[in-house]
């Protein structure tokens, strides 16, 4: 099978799963909804008693996009457990299509879905007071960082949904992807938590990408938080990807 198959395949099964997530108006409009209704509900509700040093809102922004990213990502894996149960995937291999392709297809559509929500989240911050400082060069690194996150957490989800097999298990995992942010600098600084979970919410992975993120928009010091983000990042997708390749060919093969 050559490249130019290989894309043909992998642009149709794009168009697949973008049209499926249309199709599905009541996860869609929930991925889009959720964290615009959550940053309401801390910028407005629990932000007059948030202690971060300036408005709050300001401090949040990142953090909610990484919890929409989450959610986002969580769809993802439930699509591919789908697929992996309801026999689509048998009638796929029935047919001349690079088994990557439905993967890929998967992917590129948690992508697309995350820049909607990342685009909504943004201009409801700036309406509710948020005020970034950034350069145009900082707004494209920022949008490099929110891209190499999404595709990170897009295939570990990926990977996690052919593990888990059913769609059941899989929802499981994305409220996992969700409970993180909360356990990290998201919504308040590190050192106001108990000493036993500072040290998980300072180490984890989203922390770094949120700092990143928090420093690139706000000017907030970043010391080395990008170069541990983009390691995390990385790592995560060096390790998803053989191994979303290596549980899916030994899924179909059976």
């Amino acid at each position: 099978m050559t490249i130019s198959t290989a894309v043909l395949d992998s642009r149709v099964m794009v168009t697949r799963s973008v049209r499926r997530s249309f199709r599905d108006p009541e996860a869609f409009f929930t991925a889009l909804m959720l964290p615009v209704i959550l940053m309401l509900l801390f910028v407005y509700v629990f932000g007059g008693a948030m202690n971060t040093g300036g408005d709050y809102v300001n401090y949040v922004v990142p953090g909610l996009l990484l919890l929409c990213a989450g959610f986002g990502a969580g769809t993802t894996s439930v699509s591919v457990a789908q697929d992996m149960s309801n026999g689509i995937v048998d009638r796929f291999r029935s047919m001349p299509i690079h088994g990557s392709s439905v993967m890929v297809g998967h992917i590129a559509a948690s992508v697309v879905r995350n820049l909607i929500a990342t685009a909504l989240v943004i201009g409801v911050a700036l309406l509710v007071g948020w005020r970034p400082n950034a350069s145009p060069m900082d707004w494209i690194a920022s949008i490099g960082v929110v891209l190499l996150f999404v595709l990170a957490i897009s295939w570990l989800a990926a990977t996690a949904g052919l593990l888990l097999g059913s769609p059941e298990a899989a929802n499981g995992f994305s409220m996992i992807l969700m409970f993180l942010p909360y356990v990290s600098t998201a919504f308040v600084p590190a050192d106001t938590m108990p000493s036993w979970m500072r040290g998980f919410a300072e180490h984890q992975p989203l922390t770094p990408v949120i700092e990143t993120l928090r420093s690139l928009w706000m000017g907030t010091p970043i010391d080395n938080q990008a170069w541990i983000a983009a390691a995390w990042c990385l790592g995560l997708l060096v390790v998803s990807i053989p191994a979303s390749a290596w549980l899916f060919g030994r899924r179909t093969s059976r």
